[in-house]
Order: C-alpha cells, then sequence, then structure tokens
C-alpha cells in the first residue's frame, strides 16, 4: 500500500512539474526570460507559487531543468528514430532520414521549446550555458554514432567530418524547422522532410 501511495504521489509530483514546464516555456518564449516572473509561470500553469518552488529552488533551476527536459526528449527520439531503423535492416543513411523526420515530428510538437533552445544556444551569459552544452552535445552525439557506424561499414565517406557533419545535421534540421513554422507554415511535415530528405542524399552520401 505505501509503495503504491509512493507511486502515485510522484506520478502527481511528475505531472505538475510537466505543468510548470510547458508553462514556463511559453511563457519565455512570448515575453522573455528575465521579463517573466515566477507569479506568471505558477498562473499559467494553475499551482500555488509555492508549488514552484517546492519543485525547483528557483526561476533560474526551473528553466535549467526545462532545457534538460526538452533536449532529453529530442534525443530519445532521436535514438528511437535510429534503432527503429536498425531493426528493420535499414542503411544509416536511412537511420540519418528518419532522425531528421523524428526531429521535425519533435519541432511540430514543441515549437516555443525549439525557439528557446535555439536562441539560448547563442547566449554566452546565462547560469545554465555549460548545463546547455553538455545536453546538445548528447543530442548531437547521437548522429555522430550513426555517421560513425555508416564510416566504418563503408557506407560514408571517410572524409567526413563527424562531429562538424552531426552539428549541421541537427542545425540544418532546427533551423528549417523554425524557417517552416514561420514563414512556410503552409507547407506539410511531409513536404519538409522530403526536401531535407533530397538535401541529405545528395550532401552526405553522395547520390546523384
Amino acid at each position: 500500500m505505501e509503495r503504491s501511495a509512493s507511486g502515485a504521489s510522484s506520478t502527481r509530483r511528475e505531472a505538475t512539474r510537466q505543468k510548470l514546464y510547458e508553462a514556463a516555456v511559453t511563457l519565455i518564449a512570448e515575453q522573455g526570460f528575465s521579463a517573466t516572473t515566477v507569479d506568471e509561470i505558477a498562473e499559467r500553469a494553475g499551482v500555488a507559487k509555492g508549488t514552484v518552488y517546492y519543485n525547483f529552488a528557483s526561476k533560474s533551476v526551473l528553466f535549467e531543468e526545462l532545457l534538460r527536459h526538452g533536449v532529453g526528449l529530442l534525443t530519445a527520439s532521436l535514438k528511437d528514430a535510429a534503432e527503429r531503423v536498425a531493426l528493420e535492416g535499414g542503411s544509416k543513411v536511412d537511420a540519418l532520414d528518419a532522425m531528421i523526420r523524428a526531429g521535425l515530428v519533435f519541432i511540430d510538437r514543441y515549437p516555443a521549446f525549439t525557439q528557446l533552445y535555439v536562441a539560448e544556444l547563442w547566449r554566452t551569459n546565462r547560469a545554465w550555458q555549460s548545463t546547455l552544452l553538455v545536453v546538445r552535445q548528447q543530442a548531437v552525439a547521437v548522429v555522430e554514432d550513426v555517421l560513425r557506424a555508416g564510416v566504418a561499414n563503408g557506407e560514408l565517406s571517410e572524409e567526413i567530418d563527424i562531429p562538424l557533419t552531426a552539428a549541421a545535421l541537427v542545425g540544418m534540421v532546427l533551423v528549417a524547422a523554425l524557417d517552416w513554422q514561420s514563414f512556410q507554415p503552409e507547407r506539410t511535415l511531409d513536404d519538409v522532410h522530403a526536401a531535407l530528405s533530397r538535401l541529405l542524399q545528395g550532401r552526405v552520401s553522395g547520390t546523384r
């Protein structure tokens, strides 16, 4: 019985934290980190102000955890996409293509978070900068692993600069998706994926 009660309490806390993440990311995307108050986050999440501090020591800690949480979801989706292709016997370029689609799906689902993440990548004076660099590398490392395996099995050129290519692919998806949502919203996810897929086939695998 105690274990069940503890499990229910943990589930409730995770649900509360998810509400706070969603409230914070929406508000900060709308008006910036400095202008967003804990009171506003609590009100948007539908909880008491004390609940914010119960779950997070400060607004900065909340935002740092938000970055960890969001990039963790992105990393997991990229990894899952690559693993599914591997189980189906697909090529490494197929895996990269599946990861591009997974990235687009993630960004389509969490556009406000993606805008924040991209903006924060270029700031240098934030308390969470070191955390952001760590979680960014976790996402890029998933792509690096696939590229490295493709080079090892002869599918991809040995001349590929793996770290830079992985970062470029992740960056391509992030920037293209934000451009799509901001300036070309009439395009479908399938349409955007097809365009990036053609780019991948030509620039990475070298096919014509």
